[in-house]
């Protein structure tokens, strides 16, 4: 989560600084840009199942959240899927 934007991701759970640096990575829009070698073990996904997902992480940015995303975090928090919250 990165403020009032999300992205869906496949892989293992990041750590910290690659969720920041995915985040930041990520949030510019680079039209047929390549892969970037240090996030290999992830890929954007554009649709997926809520009930497929696994794990958040919320990196600091100077929006708000959503009502939309607040709605999402809490269904995931519900099902017991512990958040990273690194905005702290």
């Amino acid at each position: 989560m990165h403020g009032d934007n999300h992205f869906i991701l496949s892989g293992p759970a990041p750590d910290e600084a690659s969720a920041v640096a995915m985040a930041r990575h990520w949030s510019i829009i680079q039209i047929g840009g390549e892969k970037t070698a240090r996030f290999e073990k992830w890929e954007i996904r554009t649709k997926e199942f809520r009930e497929n997902l696994e794990w958040v992480v919320i990196v600091p940015c100077e929006s708000e959240i959503s009502a939309g995303v607040l709605k999402l975090l809490a269904e995931i928090s519900a099902r017991g899927i512990q958040i990273l919250d690194c905005r702290k």
